[in-house]
Formats: structure tokens, sequence, C-alpha cells
């Protein structure tokens, strides 16, 4: 796959622009999208390892611009679940294959999606976030990060019924991951996923992932907080169909 083929520019590009919106707390997690897109033109491992510094250098900007709007109580309850689901993803890395990560992320966003609706959910809204229920979520978005970057629903699960303020859901969610992602550098490094052609990938689409990183920022604050949730829960439900889809496809049909 030569690197400027104009395909694979294209498609790179448009990944890596939606992972910028999304690190900025605009699109939700529509940001897990890029190693799913990715794997139409590379194979799905290189495109994770690729994805890892264009990944860190985004979270790097979000962190800076949303350094103030923080809810640690969250990333304290989180974190430690997410240090135990990454050295699980390592350990598993060579026996879980990418297809069954996304149809298990995808069927339990769509749960998710139909919990949210349910008027049990509407009534734990707002409640003080519960530490074992955060461990778990935390454990299985450090897991699934780790495996395919897709980190963001099992994140949103226990995040977006605590309905936080756009810029505090978006500050909270660029820590959480910028942390997760350092962790994965050296696992990724022993596991050969950041190469010289993966590295020579990741520079030419670092700027690009910035550019998307400060678009989002500027538009993030200017959004109302129930147009934000509701877009938010409609990009993570079409998200999940795909994933679905995606997921299903490789493992009971090896497409």
């Amino acid at each position: 796959m030569p690197i400027l083929d104009l395909y694979f520019v294209a498609v790179a590009v448009i990944a890596v622009l939606i992972v910028g919106l999304s690190k900025a707390g605009l699109l939700g997690s529509l940001g897990m999208v890029a190693v799913p897109l990715l794997s139409l033109v590379m194979p799905a491992r290189d495109a994770a390892g690729m994805m890892l510094p264009v990944l860190l250098a985004m979270d790097a900007i979000a962190v800076f611009a949303y350094r103030r709007e923080v809810d640690w109580r969250v990333i304290a309850i989180m974190l430690p679940g997410a240090a135990v689901g990454t050295i699980l993803g390592w350990v598993l890395w060579a026996f879980v294959s990418d297809s069954a990560v996304l149809l298990f992320v995808g069927v339990v966003t769509l749960l998710f999606i139909l919990d949210a609706i349910l008027p049990l959910r509407k009534k734990l809204e707002g409640l003080p976030p519960s530490r074992p229920w955060g461990m778990f979520w935390g454990a299985f978005s450090g897991f699934t990060s780790f495996i395919s970057h897709t980190g963001g629903p099992p994140f949103q699960i226990y995040v977006l019924p605590q309905r936080l303020p756009p810029a505090i859901y978006a500050g909270t969610t660029a820590v959480f991951f910028a942390i997760v992602n350092t962790a994965k550098l050296i696992p990724y490094f022993f596991l050969g996923q950041l190469n010289v052609h993966n590295l020579t990938l990741s520079a030419m689409l670092i700027p690009v992932g910035i550019a998307g990183v400060f678009i989002g920022i500027a538009l993030v604050r200017r959004i109302s907080m129930a147009l934000f949730y509701r877009v938010a829960y409609w990009l993570v439900f079409l998200l999940a169909l795909k994933l679905v889809w995606d997921g299903a496809r490789g493992v009971f049909w090896g497409l």
C-alpha cells in the first residue's frame, strides 16, 4: 500500500478528521470509526498502531484546551479499571480478533441505547457516579481501546447518563483517553505496532487531527446541552449498528 495512494489518503484524512472532532467532544464516540474506516485501506492491526501517535497528539491539544473543565471523580473511578483492561488487552492481543471486539462493542452499545430511552434510566440520570459500575466500564473501555481504539462507547455508557455540561464532558473524556493512550505506548512498541512505516503515516496525519480538534473546540462551546446529547445518542446508535454489521461479517462470514 503506497503511502501516497490517493484512496488511502482520502480515507485516512476523513478518519483522522472525524477523530479530531470527536476528541474535542463534538461527535460523541464517533471517533472510534477510525480503525474500521482505515481497515478499508490497511490491516486493522497496523491501523491501530498508526493511529496511536495521532491520538496522542490530539489528546495533548484537547487536554490543554479543557484542562480546567474536568470531572476528576469520573477519572479517579474509571482509571483503575482502565489499567486492568489495558493489561488484559495486551495479554489477549494475539487471541482476540478485531471483528470479535467490534461485534461485542456494538451489541453492548445497542443495549446502552435501549437502556437510555427507558424511564428507569431517566430517573437515574444525574446521580453520583457508582464506583464499581465505573471501574467495570473503565476496564471494558481500556480493553477495547487497546485492541482497536474503540473505548468510546463503554466510557459513554458510564459518563453520558451523568449529564455533564458539554465542556466538562469533553475535558473528562480528553484526560481519560490521554492517560489510557499513553499507557498503550510500551505494549504497542513491544508488539511491533510502532514501526517506521506506521510512524511515517502518523507524522503525515497528525496535522489533520490537530486541525479537527481545534475545529471541534470552536464548535462545542456553541452547542446547546440538549442538542449536544441528542446528537451524541443518535451518533452512538448509528455507530453501534455499523459495528455490529462489521463485526458479524468478520466473525460469522469471514469477510
